[in-house]
């Protein structure tokens, strides 16, 4: 029996966002939790701020005390749409609620935000959320067909963000955007102040030879040690000896650097001339010269 070559491309992942530019974000999708606490805390912002104005309006003897109810409603109307809409422009897709529990609304396709996406799916708001929250108030068993439909209404809404797997709303979906945690930014330790002395007076390394590489090149060999740093495991590989070999060998060549360096000391080499090429480029831009990359000084004596 033949059997059928499975050729349904693989669900992507709802975590990973890719920018126009190509490269994928891995940024985790907001929990219901967060949320909702946030939805919270932008909702009774709102309330306050309708009963400030009802009570100054109060004050000045603008409203009788029969109409307070509804234009205090009518406030809140007015005051909540504005109110998210003005918030996630301003602060790039998030509200006081949103800050507050470090999350905020992104672009499914990587763009920014327009303001076109924003007022849609705040518009949708009010029926995926401020009208169930009227209609549940409103159940009565006296009036079962009614209740019947809005608590058809009200489990539609709830369910449609707990079945995708962005946990997109309707409106999210309209506008084209979903709700992200926040990335908690993470200091990596100082590669330069992890240099053991001994490693430094071992390997000296002179002005002339530092001047060979730019910044672009200390970029990657730090990124070559800190993978070393973080798999203790390579260090002992023959695939991962070859390569950090054919690196100073490299380095040596181009910087005539004449002293043999032991297979034993290939991580502390790399280190000493990584603390020693980082520090004459930082002395450099001190002084207001800056080298971009190996290049530099070709581009500068072609002009």
């Amino acid at each position: 029996m033949r059997l059928r070559r499975n050729t349904k491309a693989p669900a992507p992942d709802p975590n990973v966002l890719l920018p126009p530019e190509g490269v994928p974000l891995h940024l985790s999708v907001a929990g219901m939790g967060a949320r909702f606490g946030a939805q919270i805390t932008d909702i009774l912002i709102t309330v306050i701020g309708a009963i400030a104005l009802v009570v100054l309006l109060a004050v000045m003897n603008l409203t009788s005390p029969q109409t307070l109810w509804a234009i205090s409603a009518l406030l809140f109307f007015i005051i909540r749409i504005p109110y998210y809409v003005l918030t996630e422009l301003a602060w790039n897709g998030q509200t006081i609620g949103k800050r507050m529990l470090k999350i905020k609304v992104v672009s499914r396709d990587g763009l920014s935000l327009s303001a076109h996406a924003l007022v849609v799916r705040n518009l949708m708001k009010e029926a995926e959320i401020f009208l169930p929250g009227t209609l549940l108030l409103t159940l009565d068993t006296a009036s079962p067909v009614a209740s019947l439909i809005a608590l058809g209404w009200i489990v539609g809404t709830i369910m449609v963000p707990l079945l995708n797997k962005r946990r997109q709303r309707l409106g999210d979906m309209i506008a084209g955007t979903y709700v992200i945690d926040l990335p908690t930014p993470i200091l990596l330790k100082d590669l330069a102040q992890s240099v053991p002395k001994p490693v430094k007076d071992k390997f000296v390394f002179l002005s002339h030879q530092l001047d060979h590489y730019g910044a672009l090149e200390l970029q990657t060999l730090e990124d070559l040690l800190r993978a070393q740093e973080n798999r203790p495991s390579m260090q002992t590989n023959a695939r991962n000896k070859a390569t950090l070999d054919s690196v100073i060998e490299k380095i040596r060549n181009k910087i005539s650097y004449a002293e043999k360096v032991e297979p034993a000391d290939s991580v502390a080499f790399l280190r000493a001339f990584y603390n020693a090429q980082r520090a004459h480029l930082e002395q450099k831009q001190l002084f207001g010269e800056r080298r971009q990359d190996k290049f530099h000084a070709d581009q500068t004596t072609k002009d």
